[in-house]
């Protein structure tokens, strides 16, 4: 994993390395940051998971509970 300072001090590298097929790994503060991959390769991973998700009317519609009874609440006493 590249610090976020080696990662913009060889920026070329990193996306040879990453057009390679090799994704290179970019941290901030320690922690991990980033991904730098290929267009293809990032292309090809949304195509794929759009292929994978419902709709979200097919979502809706899964949602379980339609049978269930509603309660028999009275609206409360207002005064104004």
């Amino acid at each position: 994993m590249l610090t976020l300072q080696d990662a913009k001090n060889r920026f070329s590298a990193v996306v040879e390395a990453a057009l390679a097929g090799r994704p290179q790994e970019v941290s901030r503060r320690g922690k991990p940051a980033v991904v730098v991959i290929a267009s293809e390769e990032y292309h090809r991973l949304v195509k794929a998971a759009r292929a994978e998700r419902e709709s979200f009317a097919d979502h809706l519609m899964a949602f379980p509970g339609g049978d269930q009874e509603r309660a028999q609440a009275a609206p409360r006493d207002v005064t104004f």
